[in-house]
């Protein structure tokens, strides 16, 4: 299946591009989140004279998620848990923690912009955490996990 790109897509291509996909994925995905439209005659007609606008909304989405960035770079947040003699957790600390602390200092963050490769945090101590606000923009932020008391 043929579609053309509205924004960039990770690993799939920039505005405007023209890829093709597996039709479950650019039906039950791309096209209804607005990610692309059908590759026909006049689709392509149509993405052409929208082009301006449509790279204009792309750079002011990217320079917000760079604000974003030059707002969390270098934060420390502290999560406190319950926690045994060597430090593992009773529990864990998942992405909704994160976003909680981070949103805390102020800092609007969503759960999906969160990645834990490795799953939620389940010791003790300090962690660094990607936060991947735009597809050309991720942060790196700290996460304190101490015990609590």
């Amino acid at each position: 299946m043929e579609v053309i790109l509205l924004k960039k897509v990770s690993g799939l291509g920039a505005l405007g591009d023209k890829v093709s996909v597996r039709p479950g994925y650019g039906r039950n995905y791309l096209i209804p989140q607005g990610f692309a439209v059908s590759a026909t005659a006049s689709n392509l007609q149509a993405f052409e004279e929208r082009r301006a606008e449509l790279e204009r909304e792309a750079a002011a989405v990217l320079a917000a998620a760079e604000a974003r960035r030059d707002r969390l770079e270098g934060l420390t947040v502290t999560v406190a848990r319950r926690a045994g003699d060597e430090g593992r957790l009773f529990g864990s600390v998942g992405a909704i923690d994160i976003v909680e602390a981070v949103r805390s200092q102020e800092i609007e963050v969503e759960k999906q912009e969160v990645r834990l490769p490795d799953g939620p945090l389940r010791a003790a101590g300090e962690h660094e955490v990607t936060l991947h606000l735009h597809a050309d923009v991720d942060v790196t932020i700290k996460v304190e996990v101490v015990a609590e008391s």
